[in-house]
């Protein structure tokens, strides 16, 4: 059953996406679009716009920030943007640092989540899954149940939206997870932006991917990938943390002031455009 809209059909109609690399939309190339990604948060940007047009879209989402960058450095920006829907993913890459203190780390996210809820915007909350990476993040699988239980309750206390990604058993597909195995591929941001549009009532024709089952993988050709994966992803992730580094130092938002959705063409048209007027 689709719910009924929750979003305003005239007024101030500003969406702003605030997190990490799950909401800037790593994993789901795009060379026509800011840091080179697409991602859920743009897809629900040109639905809404196409539903209604008139709707502004501002994504302040970095890859690789902690909570304390997200408050930090997206907090106010969103405030003054004086939004209609906020959707909020972070403290995921905060659990995946060993020292972190869960119980602090939740008192800093649901002081977010009230400083969010008390502009009256619709708010989107998100669980974090369940990656089964490694044996060797195994340890940190308590810590993300904890995480995710308290979302559940605090978008019951601030009557946000809850996307239960952790619930979400069409990524159980390897498919839907890009080669580092920790962001989602293109199918898996479709997929997500489909789910968050369900939530809002948003009418769209996102189709989940049609696929048959997995290939069954050899012995040798198992091993090769995890060759590959430890190569490629996990030896860069751990030089990386060795100098205190990560991939978003550099990056900037990708849409940092609420720009106007065009109803068709969508963000790679506006891309277009702007580049063009440069």
């Amino acid at each position: 059953m689709v719910p009924e809209p929750l979003l305003p059909e005239s007024g101030r109609r500003v969406y702003v996406a605030l997190g990490d690399s799950f909401t800037e939309g790593v994993g789901d190339n795009s060379r026509r679009l800011p840091n080179g990604v697409r991602g859920w948060a743009d897809r629900v940007a040109e639905k809404l716009a196409k539903a209604e047009p008139g709707w502004e879209y501002a994504n302040l989402a970095v890859r690789s920030k902690r909570l304390r960058h997200i408050v930090a450095d997206q907090l106010e920006p969103a405030l003054a943007m004086e939004p209609a829907l906020v959707t909020l993913y972070a403290g995921g890459n905060d659990i995946l640092d060993f020292g972190t203190d869960v119980n602090v780390l939740l008192a800093e996210y649901e002081d977010l989540v009230a400083k969010l809820a008390s502009t009256g915007a619709v708010l989107v909350l998100f669980t974090g899954y369940d990656v089964k990476v490694s044996a060797v993040l195994e340890p940190l699988k308590k810590r993300n149940a904890i995480y995710n239980q308290r979302v559940r309750e605090l978008a019951m206390k601030y009557n946000a939206v809850l996307v239960d990604f952790w619930c979400f058993e069409a990524y159980h597909d390897p498919r839907m997870w890009a080669p580092d195995r920790l962001h989602m591929s293109k199918a898996g941001h479709k997929y997500m932006a489909a789910k968050v549009l369900d939530h809002l009532g948003v009418p769209h024709k996102i189709t989940p991917k049609d696929w048959g089952p997995p290939d069954r993988l050899t012995l040798r050709d198992w091993e090769r990938r995890q060759r590959r994966w430890m190569k490629d992803w996990v030896l860069p992730l751990f030089k990386r943390k060795l100098r205190g580094v990560t991939l978003g130092d550099s990056l900037q938002p990708r849409w940092p002031e609420p720009v106007r959705v065009p109803p068709k063409g969508g963000l790679k048209k506006l891309a277009d455009q702007l580049v063009d007027q440069a």
